[in-house]
């Protein structure tokens, strides 16, 4: 099963806000010794938004959708994920007792009487709308949850809430988790060009089933100027020797190896 995740809002594809979700649902990743295989940033678009998320649900991957489930005007992720699943939104009587509760919490902070009538309570509510069938995901913050349907879970754009969700769906898959350990090794090359590597490149992969190969070439990297970062990843036992073989032949294509890195 593979990892993706889903980042949605105009506010990151304008530069207003700044994404910090996937730098973050990397390192929970790492921390089960899972990766992620994808990722992709989407607008406020409705229509476009549905087309990903029915391939999305279709597709048998573990997917996150970070944003736009909210009830303003510009968040269309709810409607989306039930356009996508041909399903309609309705009321989940969980999400919205707990909507009810933070609604009485505010109204507690603020010294009066909360009403499921108001017009700012019939708006919450709304929030816990979601494709019919879904579950909910819980929110430590605000009690106000994000809902999932199979393989797919929707939580919110925030940061403070979207990340300890995050983990919360990491974790109800411990089948996927691995021991975390050495993932990746390389090495700095100086003195050579990525096409004259590119035979030793394919060599490594046909020998080490399991074991990808990877080039980083820099022109002006801040210690090394032009260089190539070259290495293997994968998991199992083939890591070290490919990573060797690797090595040696480089040494014996004449380059220069400046410093070896392991992750």
């Amino acid at each position: 099963m593979n990892v993706g995740l889903l980042i949605i809002g105009d506010e990151i594809l304008s530069g207003k806000r700044q994404d910090s979700h996937l730098a973050r649902f990397i390192a929970l990743l790492a921390e089960r010794g899972m990766q992620l295989a994808w990722a992709q940033y989407l607008g406020d678009d409705r229509e476009l938004l549905t087309a990903r998320l029915r391939e999305a649900l279709a597709s048998g991957d573990l997917v996150v959708s970070c944003g736009g489930i909210g009830a303003t005007p510009d968040d269309h992720t709810r409607q989306a994920a039930a356009a996508a699943l041909g399903r309609p939104l309705a009321p989940h009587p969980e999400a919205c007792e707990l909507i009810w509760q933070r609604i009485q919490q505010m109204a507690a902070e603020q010294g009066r009487a909360a009403s499921r009538d108001e017009p700012d309570s019939r708006r919450r509510f709304e929030m816990g709308s979601f494709p019919e069938g879904a579950g909910i995901i819980p929110n430590p913050y605000n009690r106000i949850p994000g809902f999932f349907v199979g393989d797919v879970y929707f939580v919110p754009g925030f940061p403070v809430m979207a990340h300890p969700m995050m983990a919360w769906v990491l974790d109800r898959y411990p089948q996927l988790h691995r021991e975390p350990g050495v993932r990746e090794r390389s090495l700095i090359v100086q003195g050579a060009m990525e096409a004259s590597l590119t035979p030793l490149m394919e060599r490594i992969e046909a020998d080490f089933a399991g074991i990808k190969v990877f080039s980083l070439p820099s022109v002006d990297h801040p210690r090394w100027g032009r260089c190539i970062e070259l290495g293997v990843k994968g998991d199992g036992e083939r890591l070290s020797p490919a990573y060797d073989a690797l090595k040696q032949g480089v040494i014996q294509s004449g380059a220069n190896i400046s410093t070896e890195m392991v992750r």
